[in-house]
């Protein structure tokens, strides 16, 4: 690989970042590599108080959850929420968004280990450079023993 390609690969990555953080601010989500994750994620800023006193795991999960929906979306949970109308891991933390980007978020997450665990399984493989098909088959042989998945 010479300068110049590295150069082109820089210019790229860093052109995507800026689409993306502009993307999310526009939708009024605040991106960022909180608490050095590495990975995008929206501020404490907004969250509930109930989330703002949780664990940190659980705060992180919400942030990555309510920051990441394209993949997130894709993430089953095991607990059992399906029952309660829950279609994949990011319901555990998102009720809804808004036209103008203003998230309702579900307090699901903040007494459910398997929700967070699931997340912070899904955060800690996109670090290691897993796709989220290979994140969701690892998600489905690691938690299938708890309980059918909430994915339609």
């Amino acid at each position: 690989m010479t300068f110049r390609n590295i150069n082109r690969s820089a210019f790229a990555m860093l052109s995507l970042i800026i689409v993306f953080s502009t993307i999310l601010t526009a939708c009024g989500v605040k991106a960022s590599s909180a608490g050095g994750t590495g990975l995008a994620m929206i501020s404490m800023e907004g969250m509930p108080a109930d989330v703002k006193s949780a664990p940190v795991t659980v705060q992180q999960s919400y942030q990555f959850a309510a920051a990441n929906p394209a993949i997130m979306k894709q993430i089953p949970c095991y607990c059992g929420c399906g029952a309660m109308g829950h279609t994949s891991n990011y319901s555990c933390y998102v009720s809804s968004v808004d036209t103008s980007g203003k998230i309702e978020f579900d307090p699901h997450a903040l007494g459910c280990s398997i929700c967070v665990d699931i997340t912070q399984d899904t955060m800690r493989m996109l670090k290691q450079g897993k796709t989220v098909s290979e994140i969701k088959t690892t998600i489905d042989q690691t938690y299938a023993q708890y309980g059918p998945s909430n994915m339609p």
